[in-house]
């Protein structure tokens, strides 16, 4: 009998929820990093990437994917580490087990792009120590056709006034529950944004969009992910979120559990995701 994307997600959620801090919880950390290789090994080859930040070793898994015509890639990224006492159930076992499933999909029914999924190691730290940090400067301009960043993809509430904002006047534009999937992209992707919009519509979930000038530093709540150093860079980056801590009360905390998950919710953002990369 086959398993089902709902149940393909629950596991891979099970899987990575422990505690997973590099310094605090190596054996965990291990553990995940290990796990979401061999899924990865499913659909192609997995490349290490390792790398010093603050005196540890982290690592990067890559995987390539080839598109259906000779462009630049689109590269999507989730990181795997977790704060110390979290789980990190939606914070980012959610963002994982999206990749990995995308890495599915897209080998099964590939894209016009190539498209290269990265599991983000050491994204919990600041800026200029964080993994993705370090390997976006390494980019040295290669030419990228878009890059998502896959942070926090569980977490759903139909309650009324779940949903906060970083700015008061976000309230009267933007929903009030906690039920969508949100798109934060620089000014260049708002051709993407809607897009990607359309198709997670069409997947049977709501999709708000926010484009940002000036690399977010307007509104700094926006760089918290590993896309921050892509708007740096000038790329077209996205972060596919549900809003974190601005919806989530469990965020950072032991209670990011996998029972506080909608997997319902999952499904439908891990299949209009496929579709809209598969279709950009």
């Amino acid at each position: 009998m086959s398993i089902s994307l709902k149940e393909r997600l629950q596991s891979h959620v099970a899987e990575i929820a422990r505690d997973r801090d590099p310094y605090f919880a190596t054996e965990g950390r291990f553990y995940v990093r290990q796990y979401v290789r061999q899924q990865l090994m499913e659909w192609g080859q997995v490349e290490a990437y390792d790398f010093t930040s603050l005196g540890q070793t982290h690592q990067h898994l890559l995987l390539n994917l080839p598109g259906q015509r000779s462009l630049p890639p689109i590269v999507i990224g989730a990181h795997y580490d977790a704060v110390p006492n979290s789980p990190g159930a939606d914070d980012n076992a959610s963002g994982v087990a999206v990749l990995i499933e995308l890495a599915r999909s897209l080998h099964d029914q590939p894209p016009r792009h190539p498209v290269r999924l990265i599991a983000f190691d050491f994204e919990e730290t600041d800026y200029d120590h964080a993994g993705s940090t370090l390997y976006g400067r390494q980019l040295q301009g290669e030419p990228l056709r878009l890059m998502l960043s896959l942070e926090m993809l569980g977490y759903c509430t139909q309650s009324p006034n779940s949903q906060k904002y970083p700015l008061a006047a976000m309230k009267a534009i933007y929903p009030s529950r906690g039920n969508f999937v949100a798109l934060v992209g620089n000014l260049p992707t708002v051709g993407d944004m809607w897009h990607f919009r359309r198709w997670f519509r069409w997947a049977g979930v709501p999709c708000a969009g926010l484009p940002i000038p000036m690399r977010g530093t307007v509104l700094p709540e926006t760089r918290r992910s590993d896309h921050a150093v892509f708007w740096d860079l000038g790329y077209r980056a996205m972060m596919v979120t549900d809003t974190s801590y601005l919806r989530n009360p469990h965020y950072h905390q032991p209670n990011d559990r996998v029972e506080t998950l909608d997997f319902d919710f999952m499904v439908c953002i891990c299949v209009g995701l496929a579709e809209a990369v598969r279709r950009l």
